[in-house]
């Protein structure tokens, strides 16, 4: 559980979030996510057109990057709430306490900085659209007081009794396997058939044809405006090189990649629009000082370490006894106790 000292650290950072959430406001990247021609998002743009009037709980899954913000934004926008702000969580950036006091508000005085009432998510959004990303990220108490919101469309505050009634439209987003998630206990099964009521699976871009392309050029020209620079467009290389690639990281890595390259590229054609790349961390070589050391009791301790350190630097009783830290001595003095005892065989 959250600790009273990390309530009251995450206070202020909390009013300014909670303070831009009450200003109508896109999703970031929804215009972008949704440009394209392809069928797979005729597909998505229908899929919004018929279910924005209704009041059914809808849960978006989908690849990270793909554009479920953007999906939610549109069924909102849509809709007969779209005159009152569509209010996002990612519920995943926040922990389990503030989470609670995020999505609910909170009672002057439920734990330490509480200095007022804070009226919560779901009161800003009482007659408009609740989008709540990264569902599956949310803890088990929440997940508990999530479900009888969405039964009883009823809460009450932390630290308080009184009943708030509300009347919110809600979309879930999430990138998990909620079934999988629900099999291994990590999430309610009641709490995932109340959410998935309406479920539609965003595509990812590599399904997508040439929304790629199109993508790139939408990104090109904002970027290239943002940057104070002029492009006359991509060469065919780089046109194919895109078409090509998988783009795993989906709509959000191609808009890092290109612009990179707008950034990079004094034009007038961009030849190279390198894809996010991961490199691995180098696997640290453990040092004989590093190695986990069996044993119960000091003598056996000591002994190992100079039977490990004596192997790694090939038998050197010179070089071992630097890396310890003793007496040259003292190492052979080891080794000949080992001899004695039959150990080793005599030099």
């Amino acid at each position: 559980m959250t600790t009273a000292l990390e309530r009251q650290e995450h206070l202020e950072t909390l009013d300014a979030v909670m303070a831009r959430a009450k200003q109508p406001r896109a999703v970031d990247g929804a215009s972008d996510a949704l440009v394209g021609a392809s069928p797979a998002m005729a597909a998505v743009r229908a899929f919004a057109a018929k279910i924005a009037g209704a009041r059914a709980t809808v849960l978006i899954t989908g690849e990270t990057g793909t554009g479920k913000g953007a999906l939610a934004e549109a069924i909102h926008r849509l809709g007969p709430r779209a005159s009152k702000p569509l209010v996002a969580v990612h519920c995943a950036s926040l922990s389990e306490g503030l989470l609670e006091s995020e999505l609910f508000g909170h009672e002057r005085g439920s734990f330490t900085g509480a200095d007022r009432r804070r009226i919560g998510r779901f009161e800003q959004a009482d007659g408009a659209t609740l989008f709540l990303d990264e569902i599956g990220e949310i803890p088990e108490s929440v997940q508990v007081r999530l479900l009888r919101v969405l039964q009883e469309r009823s809460f009450e505050r932390v630290g308080g009794n009184e009943t708030v009634r509300v009347d919110v439209r809600l979309i879930a987003a999430t990138n998990r396997d909620l079934e999988e998630d629900v099999e291994s206990g990590r999430f309610r099964g009641d709490l995932r058939y109340r959410l998935d009521v309406v479920h539609f699976a965003m595509p990812p871009l590599r399904d997508r044809g040439d929304d790629v392309l199109m993508l790139a050029r939408h990104f090109l020209e904002r970027c290239s405006r943002e940057n104070g620079k002029t492009f006359a467009g991509f060469t065919d290389a780089a046109a194919a090189r895109m078409r090509a690639h998988a783009w795993p990281g989906n709509v959000r890595e191609l808009q890092n990649a290109v612009e990179r390259a707008v950034v990079l590229t004094e034009g007038p054609w961009i030849d190279d629009v390198e894809p996010t790349t991961f490199v691995a961390a180098p696997k640290i070589q453990r040092t004989p000082q590093e190695i986990a050391i069996p044993g119960s009791t000091l003598a056996m301790i000591q002994r190992h370490a100079v039977e490990v350190t004596l192997a790694s630097v090939g038998g050197s009783a010179e070089e071992a006894a630097k890396i310890l830290g003793v007496s040259v001595e003292a190492v052979r003095g080891h080794e000949r106790s080992r001899r004695a005892a039959g150990e080793l065989a005599s030099p």
